[in-house]
């Protein structure tokens, strides 16, 4: 169990604590995400593959693909998507007929050059080296090819703060308490202190070998899309 007093482990701990966690929560996962986004997940899935702009049959990487969500919307899109988490209990519980890998990030199982595009959906504040997983995922990319990033964001206004703070802060932990885990549902808008600033989140996808970084705010900031192509 993860403890409340210490919501943000780190290293290895912090490996262990979210493999546990999600191996808990998978059995209600994607419930909790339609309704604690009112379904705005979809949406935010929708646009990071749009933005990926690849040819029809492209192979593209769904990194911490959880239960497959992406990994259903890269098919919908015309692509070849492959699954790859490190939580077996996402795994166990993935709803999609896109071949599905237990890996490590930092570590995955492809050669050089050989995916055409990848995605990941709100897993960057999960990882224990976010930029050896950049790097990792530079490698596995061929050159031209293009990646697509989700993760939560905050709005820029203040009104728009407030709200968003007092729903992920407070309503998000009650609600997932009651329908699966009040640790985990805790941890999760905690863990967004992980997360770098916009600024040096975009300095480290472009050091790990991506061109053409740009950042598009989602639901009114609540989420953010991170793009670029692997020079």
């Amino acid at each position: 169990m993860i403890d409340t007093n210490d919501l943000l482990p780190r290293g290895a701990e912090k490996a262990r604590v979210v493999e546990d966690m999600f191996d808990r929560i998978a059995p209600r996962y994607d419930l909790l995400n339609r309704l604690l986004t009112f379904r705005l997940d979809v949406s935010w899935r929708r646009a990071a593959v749009r933005s990926l702009e690849l040819v029809s049959g492209a192979r593209v990487l769904d990194l911490a693909c959880g239960t497959g969500d992406l990994c259903r919307t890269l098919a919908d899109n015309g692509y070849r998507p492959i699954g790859v988490d490190f939580s077996a209990g996402m795994l166990a519980a993935a709803r999609t007929d896109a071949p599905l890998v237990r890996a490590d990030a930092t570590s995955l199982p492809f050669a050089d050059h050989a995916l055409d595009g990848l995605t990941c959906g709100f897993a960057l504040r999960n990882f224990v080296d976010l930029a050896s997983v950049l790097s990792e995922c530079a490698r596995v990319v061929r050159p031209r090819g293009r990646i697509a990033l989700i993760d939560v964001g905050e709005p820029t206004s203040a009104p728009a703060r407030a709200v968003h703070g007092l729903w992920f802060r407070r309503v998000v932990p009650f609600v997932g308490g009651l329908l699966s885990d009040r640790s985990a549902y805790a941890y999760l808008p905690a863990s967004t202190a992980y997360l770098p600033p916009r600024s040096e989140l975009l300095r480290i996808v472009g050091a790990a070998g991506f061109v053409d970084v740009a950042h598009r705010a989602l639901g009114a900031g609540a989420a953010q899309l991170i793009t670029g192509t692997r020079a």
